[in-house]
């Protein structure tokens, strides 16, 4: 399956690496953490790390660890406005429960 980004998030990140000067794409991950068990990470990527798992998706690059792959397989990663706020929205096929703060899920 993999993990894809909407041309929304694929814009936005090509503008941010165009304007940092440099980067490959974006690195996405989960970490143990909140009430639910998972949070999702996400941090503009330079370059590859070990074993990462890449994708490609309108033009931009998804780096993935292999361990994170099996929460986020399946994902799309979209970039929205809401009123004033905005920001990246995972869709996750696998998340079976948010917590109530919406910072952490479980699958």
């Amino acid at each position: 399956m993999g993990v894809t980004l909407t041309e929304s998030a694929a814009r936005h990140v090509g503008k941010f690496l165009e304007q940092r000067g440099r980067g490959i794409g974006v690195r996405l991950g989960v970490k143990t953490t909140g009430c639910s068990g998972l949070a999702y990470k996400l941090e503009y990527a330079d370059a590859p790390e070990g074993d990462d798992v890449v994708f490609e998706s309108h033009g931009v690059k998804v780096l993935i660890d292999p361990k994170s792959l099996s929460y986020l397989d399946g994902t799309e990663l979209d970039f929205v406005r809401e009123g004033l706020q905005q920001g990246f929205k995972f869709n996750n096929p696998n998340e079976r429960d948010r917590c109530g703060c919406g910072e952490s899920f479980r699958v």
